[in-house]
């Protein structure tokens, strides 16, 4: 279907990016909450790979291995700690600070150390939006968590101190939207009326004390380091066991940052692993309409604008050419 005529689908399909809704547990055959994703897969299936992981305010360090998904990462993270997985705010991989360009997406080296970051203090702030844009860009741990992954210097948000990358967002004036996609919170946010206030209630990932720092705005560029260490990766998936993949081609992290960048221009969101999903769809396609068709099937819940598409898919061919 060519561009400017794509419908929009409907959100009973998930995307296969980082944010899924796969019920966890048993391998059993056993529909999704939301009737999508597929059960997880055998454990016979699985890559037995063990990986090393410590809480970021620090702990002793745990063996953790046989997860398929982001959600059974969480699992088996707290367990190791004897935690509840929904006290797991998002993981870094190879340091315990929040570095936004550091953060666990769909890939992990398979010689990456993981840093769990929990829930601390909760705090509810009021914000004026005296701006359009609040300069706020949102992701989510893929387990129904949103929150901030960076703050625009000198903008709206910038200026009210309270408010920090790595922030969950719980809700917005009173509305919980813990669940809730990252796009569809930064939607949420763009949408609030200009000139006036709203509340936001936030968490913070617990600190130690030697921890504290001065607030951080966040990278400039995120994906500008590879995501793994080892000379392989571990690549979560929505659906379908995790498989075992050779680290990123110059190809792929080239156009993969540029597709990050454009999400965040266009959607106000950063998501490494939606970016390398939507490169995957472009890789063998011949033409914007072509492409454009293919993510509708692959990711029809985004319902992406025209101008999206066509940006998307000329950094894609940049890439290919190496005109990056």
């Amino acid at each position: 279907m060519p561009l400017g005529l794509r419908k929009k689908k409907s959100k009973s399909r998930e995307s296969s990016n980082l944010v899924e809704n796969e019920e966890v547990g048993s391998s059993a055959a056993k529909p999704a909450a939301n009737g999508a994703g597929l059960p997880p897969p055998p454990a016979s299936l699985r890559p037995r790979l063990v990986f090393h992981t410590q809480l970021a305010h620090g702990s002793p360090t745990g063996r953790i291995e046989g997860f398929s998904n982001v959600r059974e990462l969480y699992g088996k993270i707290a367990e190791a700690f004897n935690l509840s997985a929904p006290e797991i705010l998002f993981c870094t991989l190879n340091t315990h600070k929040i570095d936004m360009e550091k953060l666990l997406g769909g890939q992990i080296g398979l010689e990456d150390f993981i840093f769990a970051h929990i829930k601390g203090i909760k705090k509810e702030v009021e914000v004026l939006k005296a701006e359009d844009a609040l300069g706020l860009t949102i992701t989510d741990n893929g387990a129904g968590y949103a929150f901030i992954k960076r703050i625009k210097e000198g903008s709206v948000a910038d200026g009210v101190k309270v408010i920090c990358v790595g922030d969950h967002i719980e809700s917005i004036n009173g509305k919980n939207i813990v669940g809730t996609r990252h796009y569809e919170v930064a939607r949420m946010l763009k949408e609030l009326p200009k000139s006036q206030t709203f509340k936001l209630k936030l968490v913070e990932p617990m600190k130690a004390f030697e921890m504290l720092e001065p607030r951080s705005r966040g990278s400039k560029a995120a994906g500008e380091s590879r995501l793994g260490t080892g000379r392989g990766t571990l690549r979560l998936r929505a659906k379908g066991p995790a498989t075992v993949e050779e680290v990123p081609t110059e190809f792929e992290e080239k156009a993969i940052k540029k597709v990050d960048d454009l999400l965040e221009s266009y959607m106000g969101i950063r998501d490494t692993e939606l970016a390398s999903t939507m490169v995957e769809v472009g890789r063998d396609k011949h033409n914007p309409d072509e492409f454009a068709m293919a993510l509708d099937q692959a990711l029809g819940d985004f319902a992406f604008p025209d101008e999206f598409v066509f940006d998307v898919w000329g950094a894609i061919g940049d890439a290919k050419q190496g005109r990056f």
